[in-house]
């Protein structure tokens, strides 16, 4: 962004509660908050998130505080473990699972025979759909049209970035998420991609920073904002966290992001081995680069850092 930017939208969706906010850049304060349950429909076919309802919200709470802050750009942040499938019109291929669904248990055995080792992905195994390619799997297995439906596979913080602009992108924030689709090491896919038969399907791989388009005009006239606003690419909510302290900070340090999730990521330390059976594994932070991390379910979000 060229023009100096101050106030920013922040569409900001946590498992359990949605947020839309105004952020002051000079006093890096929120100026004006909107929040809602995050509702999980029960189905058919499958318990899965309210996207609709999601982004009647959005549209409605931008506009609010558009009018009342003036927001000039837009960012968004999301919990991981969630993927949006797209067909070839741009519209949903399929609803969005709830990882919390335990269908994908069912299949838990016909999965491991699949997914890529720990070493390549960082990935411990983990139940329901929390690792994001045992969802992918589940739904292929049970839906057998759905891989002819699928035209694009986008992380969750890319599907609201393509609601306001139309632009289709993928990061490595939320792929790096216990997905098992992503391999740290390598900067790249996993083989887990390439056996669901989603190599062709998977969008392009932008960075969390990165500017990718202005506002639809449909999405400028609901929501009231120019349809120049800029918005960037976006960010899984726990590297949302450490990002900052990664541009002001010099390692070792440690940043414990609290939400329904409690993740504790530890940049620059000495080297360990994290072990998957006590759900220490590889975060991938927003340059790309591998983060050590545990986590366990918490509450209600705040952030924190500590350095040491």
């Amino acid at each position: 962004m060229t023009r100096q930017i101050r106030h920013v939208g922040v569409i900001d969706i946590g498992k359990t509660n949605l947020k839309v906010a105004v952020v002051d850049l000079a006093c890096e304060t929120e100026i004006g908050v909107v929040t809602r349950p995050n509702r999980v429909l029960p189905g058919p076919p499958y318990p899965y998130f309210d996207l609709a309802g999601h982004w009647d919200f959005v549209c409605d709470a931008l506009r609010a505080l558009n009018e009342e802050h003036g927001i000039e750009a837009l960012s968004v942040t999301t919990h991981g473990a969630s993927v949006v499938l797209l067909n070839r019109d741009g519209d949903l291929a399929a609803p969005m699972l709830d990882y919390e669904f335990d269908g994908p248990d069912t299949l838990a055995a016909e999965y491991d025979l699949i997914r890529p080792d720990f070493d390549e992905t960082g990935s411990p195994r983990l139940s329901m759909g929390l690792n994001l390619g045992a969802q992918l799997h589940w739904q292929l297995k049970s839906d057998p049209d759905l891989l002819d439906r699928i035209a694009t596979v986008l992380t969750y913080p890319q599907y609201w970035t393509y609601r306001l602009t139309g632009v289709l992108a993928n990061e490595v924030t939320s792929l790096g998420c216990h997905t098992d689709l992503w391999s740290p090491a390598g900067n790249r896919y996993s083989s887990l991609v390439t056996n669901l038969g989603l190599t062709e399907k998977m969008a392009p791989v932008k960075k969390a920073g990165d500017q990718v388009g202005k506002l639809l005009p449909q999405v400028a006239e609901c929501t009231g904002l120019a349809e120049n606003t800029p918005a960037i690419c976006g960010i899984h909510d726990s590297n949302a966290s450490l990002y900052p302290h990664l541009l002001r900070r010099n390692p070792p340090f440690s940043v414990v992001s609290t939400g329904t999730w409690v993740i504790a990521l530890a940049v620059g330390g000495d080297d360990v081995v994290p072990d998957p059976q006590r759900d220490t594994l590889i975060n991938v932070n927003a340059f790309g680069d591998p983060v050590p991390s545990a986590r366990f379910m918490g509450g209600a979000r705040i952030r924190s850092g500590y350095e040491g």
